[in-house]
């Protein structure tokens, strides 16, 4: 259905993965679409500074027109209309990078790109297939192996990025409970995906938290 976009962008990844490995290869590109959508991300921080500077007036504005929703909803999109705020700037880096997750994953875990083998995951890491996964490699030479070692080591890195992430997450959060555990779910879809959907979520992760920790620092 998308040939039409991973055709051209297995051929780049391809090419590129001659020059740096495969593994590489995944980390250059993530690190790549990452960096484009950093705009986003910076533009969705400025509107987050703005809507906790304006609280309190949303807070007397909840107070005057509690019995009256509509007039509510009004005045506080006025209000962050006045500021430049949209009321989805939120989501924005989540739309955005939805595409762009969803044709990285599928060059990373299809065996098949336009109707010809996806060659990428024959490449290795450390001698270990790019398509490889956890199951079948214990399965094949035991725990204690150097495949099983790459995919130990991977699980572990996703754990370290996952409670850096976890820690940075503030006690009044809403929902903090959540936001403490939603980092581990990328160590669980890690140990049943191919090695190279791993690498690309680690990459991914480890960027998100050091982005939220630039563009969010923590109060005192």
């Amino acid at each position: 259905m998308f040939d039409f976009v991973l055709d051209p962008a297995y051929r780049l990844i391809d090419a590129l993965s001659h020059v740096t490995g495969g593994g590489l290869a995944i980390v250059l590109v993530t690190l790549a679409v990452r960096l484009s959508l950093l705009p986003l991300s910076v533009r969705v921080a400025r509107a987050q500074r703005i809507r906790t500077r304006l609280a309190p007036q949303v807070d007397r504005l909840r107070t005057r027109w509690k019995n009256d929703p509509q007039r509510l909803l009004r005045e506080v999109n006025a209000l962050y209309a006045k500021e430049g705020v949209g009321r989805f700037t939120g989501y924005l880096p989540a739309f955005a990078q939805s595409p762009f997750f969803m044709v990285t994953y599928r060059l990373f875990t299809a065996a098949v790109i336009a109707g010809h083998p996806n060659l990428l995951l024959a490449q290795s890491v450390l001698g270990v297939p790019l398509g490889e996964h956890l199951a079948a490699a214990v399965a094949g030479a035991g725990l204690v192996s150097p495949a099983a070692g790459v995919f130990a080591a991977l699980l572990a890195l996703l754990v370290v990025v996952a409670v850096i992430a976890a820690r940075r997450v503030e006690p009044t959060a809403p929902m903090r409970r959540l936001q403490v555990l939603t980092p581990f779910w990328t160590v669980a879809v890690a140990a049943f995906l191919p090695l190279a959907a791993g690498v690309y979520l680690l990459v991914s992760s480890a960027w998100t938290t050091a982005e939220r920790a630039v563009l969010y620092p923590r109060t005192a």
